[in-house]
């Protein structure tokens, strides 16, 4: 056993049954219990460690394994103290149905010692079935007639427990005509028959309810119960029998044919056929028999023609119920025939007015009427009314005529017709009436002049919209009529701002157009007044304020107000220093746009340049300034494209070309300047070229050194030096604040202008310095001839520091 292989992958039951195979003889036990039906889950069955001997330990290791062929698992095995215990609810009816005895079987496999151990379960019944009929309510029918002794089955009751628990007694509820046997059948079970004790009436009882009830013998005992309806069927024993001898009815003369004028009513205490009633005259005039009509089912006698009292008073009849055995009755109908009042009064309009006009004066006579009526006395008395809430009202004239007047003051607008009932009634006993309808139309009055629903209205259109665009539609209302309510517009012109050239509008409908384009930088709203007028005689007429607000369009781009081009086609060139630190402020892109609100919002940016990388441009201030420190192979001339865009949709933009020259001195950029002037050829006599740069620099920088010293000596005898160290000269435009749209630009000015002149060319040279103010430079007048000026401070040793912002104007460059 030890050394026997076993493969890995057999399942732990074809390894019982491969070990058992191969063993030469298998050992059995056998266990058996008894519980009853209907445990909780987990309760107790056997001790199955204890009754096997085996060890704990044994089990908790899993060796032991219950197994059930076929069933549900309705036990387990509980580890840890070897019990058997209830797994699921354990019915013995479910499970056996009606064996006497329920055994189920278990198999316990122990592993280790290749053991099989046979568990037998008895269950037990219980009474936990109730006594139940399959037919809850069950209906006999014993005619009245049915003889004494007579014996009926019941049905039977189930219950499928046994012995004791399962059905024992029945029992019926207490009544005088019905009495209970009970049988036992060859195969054990009980049934039940009803024995009809004492005679039956249908005419004392119909019906009978009993209460069979079923117990079985448990403890407690339980029952089950049904209900047994006795239908007592009817024998003819009855005659048909009125509920009164004579029915008397008064019937008025103007009663409608068909009308009903009494319902006769006999009954039978019998039931079916031996109930079933037909009436039928007997005795009756001919005439009485044309005039009147009795249903033979319902027993309702109806008129079949108008009664006449002048023509018979009173009529007689006798009437006869009989049943479907043969069996019947008798009464008489006595109908009395009263007058009545049968004539309506009649209303004639012998005059009338169709329409009275809404300012007609109180006491207008609209129409004349006569009533009459044929019957006489109070029957023939007539009084005639109308509507209270009207105004008008009924004024007796003479005999029986009445005039309709006005009462009240009439409004068209409020109500325009008017349909006023007349109701003449007698004084008959019940009095009978007759109305009549008389239209009456308003005539309108122009007395409401137009009106406007809002006090004033405002609109907007945006600039530049096409001439003939509609702008607006005013409404007025009228509540007159026809020509009176007909409204014409118009505008009213302003002496101050005639708009017959910017709008116009349309008579009829109202609608404002516009005859022309507007620019919002012109004006921004235009005020007016608008007249409705009605077509009445005399016409009246309204006004209304109108606001027609301008929305700005973003059609004007930026301008650009620094760096201008000058006058004479040169190109502005900056200065900065090679000095410079990164932040440098190089210069100042200054620009204003028409436009206001975001379609005035500026923003800048740099689209080229020589050195990418070397300068910076603030996004909304415009200011150029340095990156990084300026290297040595940087270019001397940068060219700088700044576009300046506005924030409208769509937006429009401006390019200016900004030049800085690096250069630490003056000198030293006019030289870079000459140099960067003339087209180098690097592999064509560059000594050459360098020799006559420097030597014409070193010209350039002596001459400006002795026109600056002549200068110096001619101002210091001519005028006396500001105390602030700056000079004021013909030509430089004074500070000031350029504001569009409340929007102000603050814009760099230059306090000195530098002009020299070497050879043919001519170039103009601006230095600005820190204690000039910010200045919109004014545009120059082309005829004015050329002044030079030379930059100058009170301090000259100051020449290495950084400049400000410096404006090089280079023509015929």
């Amino acid at each position: 056993m030890a050394n026997l292989q076993i493969p890995s992958d057999i399942t732990m039951r074809e390894l019982f049954f491969l070990v058992l195979g191969s063993l030469l003889q298998a050992v059995f036990g056998q266990i058996r219990y008894s519980v009853p039906e209907e445990l909780l889950k987990g309760s107790f069955v056997g001790n199955i460690a204890k009754d096997l001997a085996m060890d704990l330990k044994q089990l908790s290791h899993g060796g032991v394994q219950i197994i059930t062929e076929g069933r549900r698992q309705y036990f387990a095995l509980d580890f840890q103290n070897g019990h058997l215990c209830i797994h699921e609810r354990v019915d013995r009816e479910a499970i056996c149905g009606r064996l006497l005895t329920c055994m189920l079987k278990l198999e316990i496999l122990v592993q280790e010692q290749v053991k099989v151990y046979i568990v037998e379960i008895e269950i037990e019944d219980i009474n936990d079935n109730a006594p139940t009929f399959q037919v809850e309510t069950t209906q006999l029918k014993i005619p009245e007639s049915t003889a004494t002794g007579s014996r009926f089955l019941l049905p039977d009751a189930q219950d499928p427990d046994l012995g004791r628990n399962s059905l024992q007694t029945y029992q019926l509820s207490p009544n005088g005509h019905f009495t209970l046997d009970v049988q036992t059948g060859a195969n054990g079970g009980k049934y039940v028959e009803f024995i009809l004790e004492k005679s039956l009436d249908r005419e004392e009882a119909a019906f009978h309810d009993l209460i069979l009830t079923a117990s079985d013998g448990g403890d407690p005992v339980k029952s089950g119960t049904a209900h047994i309806r006795v239908v007592v069927e009817d024998a003819n024993d009855n005659a048909p029998v009125f509920s009164q001898s004579v029915y008397k009815v008064t019937a008025m003369e103007d009663i409608p044919i068909d009308s009903l004028l009494v319902t006769v009513n006999a009954t039978d205490a019998d039931e079916g056929i031996n109930a079933e009633i037909t009436y039928a005259f007997r005795q009756a005039s001919e005439k009485a028999s044309n005039i009147f009509h009795l249903d033979s089912k319902t027993g309702e006698v109806r008129v079949k023609e108008n009664l006449d009292f002048e023509e018979n008073t009173m009529y007689e009849m006798e009437i006869q119920a009989r049943d479907g055995r043969g069996l019947s009755g008798r009464a008489n109908i006595l109908v009395t025939v009263v007058d009545v009042n049968d004539n309506a009064p009649g209303i004639a309009v012998t005059s009338l007015t169709n329409a009275v006009s809404e300012d007609s004066p109180q006491g207008t006579a609209v129409a004349l009427l006569r009533v009459t009526d044929r019957d006489s006395d109070n029957n023939g008395k007539v009084w005639c009314s109308i509507s209270e809430n009207l105004p008008f009202r009924l004024q007796k004239t003479f005999d029986n005529y009445y005039s309709l007047v006005t009462d009240k003051a009439l409004d068209r607008e409020i109500i325009s017709a008017y349909n006023v009932t007349v109701i003449a009634t007698d004084q008959g006993n019940p009095p009978l009436s007759t109305t009549t309808i008389i239209p009456l139309k308003i005539l309108d009055k122009n007395d409401n002049p137009p009106t406007f629903k809002e006090k004033s209205y405002i609109s907007s259109i945006t600039e530049n919209t096409p001439a003939g665009t509609s702008v607006f539609t005013l409404k007025a209302n009228d509540p007159d009529w026809e020509e009176n309510s007909r409204i014409t517009y118009s505008i009213i012109q302003d002496q101050v701002r005639p708009f017959s050239s910017y709008l116009s509008i349309n008579s009829e409908t109202g609608a404002i157009y516009a005859l022309r384009s507007f620019d919002y930088e012109e004006f921004q709203e235009i005020n007016f007044l608008v007249k409705a007028q009605d077509g009445g005689s005399p016409p009246l007429s309204s006004n209304v304020s109108v606001t027609l607000l301008i929305l700005d369009q973003n059609d004007n781009s930026p301008q650009i107000l620094y760096p201008s081009l000058p006058s004479d086609g040169s190109t502005g060139v900056e200065l900065a220093p090679r000095s410079s630190e990164p932040g440098y402020l190089v210069t100042k892109v200054v620009a204003v746009d028409a436009d206001s609100g975001q379609n005035a919002w500026l923003s800048y940016q740099l689209l080229k340049a020589t050195e990418p990388g070397l300068f910076t441009i603030g996004l909304h201030t415009g200011e150029i300034r340095t990156a990084r420190f300026f290297l040595d192979k940087d270019a001397l001339k940068q060219s700088l494209v700044v576009l300046v865009k506005d924030n409208g949709q769509s937006p429009l933009s401006a390019s200016v070309m900004v030049t800085v020259v690096l250069a630490d001195s003056i000198p030293e950029s006019l030289s870079d300047i000459s140099s960067i002037s003339a087209p180098a050829d690097p592999q064509s006599d560059l000594t050459f070229y360098l020799v006559v740069a420097v030597a014409f620099v070193s010209c350039l920088f002596f001459t400006f050194l002795l026109v600056l010293l002549a200068l110096r000596l001619h101002k210091w005898r001519t005028s006396q030096l500001c105390a602030s160290g700056s000079m004021n000269f013909s030509g430089v435009p004074v500070s000031q604040f350029v504001g569009i749209d409340g929007v102000q630009a603050f814009l760099h000015s230059y306090c000195h202008e530098v002009s020299l002149t070497s050879g043919s060319r001519k170039s103009q040279v601006l230095f600005p310095i820190e204690s000039c103010t910010n200045t919109l430079r004014a545009q120059q007048d082309s005829n004015k001839p050329e002044t030079f000026f030379a930059a100058e401070d009170s301090n000259t040793n100051q020449e290495g520091q950084a400049f400000g912002q410096v404006s090089y104007a280079l023509s015929n460059y």
